[in-house]
């Protein structure tokens, strides 16, 4: 979660922006701060040049979190949390990460300590997080290994 904060303070956004509004301020946003606007002045150069490597890494990860994101990735997703079992996971920082053996892997945030320890405690790791954490906390898709 506090990943999710810190970009949107970046981008100046808030957790209601769509895709449409998302884009346009990533977009105003680079061409405010690449680097090529700096040309002769080397240190903003680098500034910018850090910035706006920022400014692409909140842009993507807020896009894979988006609603409109997880709607048109349901289908897969749905596929994925009911046909395939938990293979490995690890928890950081309230983010769970739960690798499946078709190769998905997601990150959940915002897990607290009590709701990972009842997951590690339950018989059934799959059935558990069907039950309390697939679609209860946000959540993005890392990869998926290709055969």
């Amino acid at each position: 979660m506090k990943r999710i904060i810190e970009y949107r303070r970046l981008l100046d956004i808030t957790p209601d922006t769509d895709l449409n509004g998302l884009k346009s301020t990533y977009r105003n946003l680079i061409k405010e701060w690449h680097p090529d606007k700096f040309i002769g002045d080397d240190e903003r150069k680098a500034e910018a040049e850090d910035k706006s490597k920022k400014i692409i890494e909140a842009y993507h990860f807020l896009v894979s979190i988006a609603p409109e994101t997880q709607a048109f990735n349901l289908e897969g997703y749905t596929q994925t949390t009911n046909a395939s079992n938990i293979e490995d996971y690890s928890y950081k920082g309230q983010t769970l990460k739960i690798t499946f053996q078709d190769g998905s892997v997601y990150e959940y945030f915002g897990i607290p300590k009590n709701i990972y320890n009842k997951f590690l405690n339950s018989s059934t790791l799959l059935r558990f997080a069907r039950r309390h954490i697939f679609y209860s906390y946000t959540y993005r898709n890392v990869s998926k290994q290709t055969a």
